[in-house]
């Protein structure tokens, strides 16, 4: 009986790969446990407590939990954020893939375009927050000097400022994702629908789209996680104001635990249902692109 040689060969290697395999797997998983699974089991538990510290709190059961869903600055929060995360999706998408479509048509200086396009998601959020306080405030002096609409002082323009601010910072992440998506269109079908009189249009929405739609799962589904899990950027452009009317779900959690007199309780309940709100709307956004790539 004659045996495979490159099968007995894979074989060979494989077997010292699986031997090793758990230790090298060990620190990342003790590392995992450590630094998240560990500190959210302990999240869930005191959510159920009075709590100032760790070692004086009160259980109070389901009480924290009653006492965040009646607190209107935190639904306000969420409809808020949701509106933020619905509009900045769709905008981070739309300008990412047409960026990206330009710079796979073999125009000059392409890499140079896509680096500079990806640098903005390099800098810190704080740090992004503070610039374009500065630079959106400045535009609202030149407006209107005698009375300008600050981004502090008006809820308007802090909601257009941290939608401009997400997009400068992750059109040019999401633009590489597209890109490599796009370099791994079948060729063969493009060019058989150009034999076949298809134009441009038919092309991009027959052929493109749907051989792209696990790029646009993963793109789709990072803006909208990031959108709803965005702190620092808020903490630093608006803190907010005016009056918490730009004052998104991870900073008004903030804001609950470490600057509210009443117990941290209720903030670690806002910090679980917040949890899972965003699992929540992530797999249902994860389950109907994906129901669409298999459709195409």
């Amino acid at each position: 009986m004659k045996h495979n040689g490159a099968a007995v060969t894979g074989a060979l290697m494989r077997r010292p790969i699986r031997r090793v395999f758990a230790l090298f797997l060990l620190p990342t998983a003790v590392a995992f446990a450590i630094g998240f699974v560990w500190p959210f089991i302990w999240g869930i538990y005191l959510s159920f407590f009075n709590f100032k510290t760790l070692t004086l709190k009160e259980f109070v059961g389901f009480g924290n939990y009653a006492k965040a869903l009646a607190d209107p600055s935190f639904f306000h929060s969420f409809w808020f954020t949701a509106l933020y995360a619905l509009i900045s999706v769709v905008l981070i998408n739309i300008f990412a893939f047409l960026i990206a479509f330009v710079l796979t048509k073999g125009i000059r200086g392409s890499n140079a375009f896509r680096t500079v396009f990806f640098m903005p998601n390099l800098i810190g959020g704080i740090v992004l927050g503070y610039i374009w306080q500065l630079i959106i405030n400045g535009i609202a002096v030149k407006i209107n000097e005698m009375n300008p609409p600050l981004i502090n002082l008006n809820a308007t323009t802090g909601f257009i400022g941290l939608v401009a601010l997400m997009c400068w910072q992750q059109i040019g992440y999401m633009m590489i994702i597209y890109i490599a998506g796009l370099q791994n269109v079948p060729i063969e079908y493009v060019e058989a629908a150009k034999i076949d009189g298809a134009g441009s249009w038919r092309i991009l929405r027959h052929i493109t789209l749907p051989s792209i739609m696990p790029s646009i799962t993963i793109c789709t589904f990072l803006t909208l996680t990031n959108s709803f899990k965005l702190f620092d950027q808020n903490l630093a452009l608006t803190d907010g104001e005016p009056a918490h009317a730009t004052e998104m779900l991870a900073l008004n959690i903030y804001k609950t635990f470490y600057q509210s007199s009443i117990s941290k309780g209720i903030g670690q309940a806002k910090a679980v249902l917040f949890f899972l709100v965003v699992v929540i709307i992530a797999l249902l956004q994860l389950y109907l692109t994906r129901k669409k790539e298999v459709q195409r």
